[in-house]
């Protein structure tokens, strides 16, 4: 190796170094209310491309718009939603007030609806690509069941 590169490859690994730990300290755990914020947002995204689709089946139907929202429920259904229901987010405020009901955080059937919903998540996101508009809209009752079934038993009604 030449001899002048070897100062600047200790450089270069130094200062990797200090910017790997200088992230894994950046990379503390959030706060309750930053994770409510971002659950909340991410719930507004789903309800808005929910009623894309469902603006679709019920009127003029664009394939292209159906896949679009399709697939962005499907990836965020996937993105690993609960990991914004962490300890200490049952109660507090992110935009608003959580609606979220306590009992989310310890019934077993939490899961289970969850996994419903990326089931009908992923299969709204394979029938869209189809094309069949009775098909999506039969899917698309599908997953907003999944969605009412959660809101049912783990939302706190307004």
């Amino acid at each position: 190796m030449n001899l002048r590169l070897k100062p600047l490859l200790a450089v270069a690994l130094a200062v990797a170094t200090v910017a790997a730990a200088g992230t894994a300290v950046a990379q503390q755990a959030p706060k309750p209310e930053q994770l409510i914020k971002w659950r909340q947002s991410a719930y507004q995204v789903l309800a808005w491309n929910t009623g894309r689709v469902k603006a679709n089946v019920d009127g003029t139907y664009n394939k292209e718009d159906v896949i679009k929202a399709s697939n962005t429920i499907a990836a965020l259904a996937n993105s690993g939603l609960g990991a914004l229901f962490a300890p200490g987010t049952e109660t507090g405020k992110g935009w608003h007030e959580t609606t979220v009901k306590p009992e989310l955080f310890t019934d077993k059937k939490a899961g289970e609806v969850a996994a419903a919903f990326n089931k009908e998540a992923n299969e709204l996101a394979k029938v869209a690509a189809v094309g069949d508009v009775a098909a999506v809209k039969a899917q698309l009752g599908k997953l907003q069941g999944t969605c009412k079934a959660c809101h049912d038993d783990f939302r706190k009604k307004d």
